[in-house]
């Protein structure tokens, strides 16, 4: 059975070939993700709830995605990624989404802490990192990147 999240406006679901034709419907495109992850979900359905997921407003209106790169690993990481469609930004929907699915990944035995990269010039991520609690551990020219661990989560 499929997992899904839901938030105030947001409804989160894993990305599977049954929301293709919604997908396809609403014309949604926001880079080779989605794609990536049913090529890869087909090769190991373990990673159904570690890849590619749909971020739908209450509308119905897919308004980006969000997910991990991959099954947590050895030592209990999972790495974060996510985009909206600009149309969607700076309206509080990512920090919403994001917080949802890393409180998702923390409640997992599997997951110790969880981990993001942006480039060292996307204030917008960085803010939103910030404020769910994520904590710089890394900085290179150009990108940054960040943990947050288990027990920082206080909700």
């Amino acid at each position: 059975m499929t997992m899904t999240i839901k938030t105030n406006r947001l409804t989160i679901v894993p990305y599977t070939t049954e929301w293709t034709p919604l997908v396809q419907e609403q014309r949604y495109e926001n880079g080779p993700e989605l794609e990536h992850h049913l090529s890869e979900l087909a090769g190991n359905p373990a990673l159904l709830h570690w890849g590619s997921w749909l971020v739908i407003r209450q509308d119905g209106n897919i308004i980006g995605d969000i997910g991990f790169k991959g099954l947590p690993s050895a030592n209990k990481e999972v790495e974060i990624g996510y985009g909206l469609l600009e149309l969607y930004q700076n309206h509080g929907y990512a920090t919403e989404a994001i917080d949802a699915l890393v409180d998702w990944a923390l409640s997992h035995l599997a997951v110790a802490t969880v981990l993001a990269e942006t480039s060292t010039t996307n204030h917008a991520s960085i803010r939103i990192l910030e404020k769910i609690g994520f904590q710089k551990i890394n900085a290179s020219d150009t990108a940054l990147h960040w943990s947050l661990h288990q027990a920082v989560v206080s909700k």
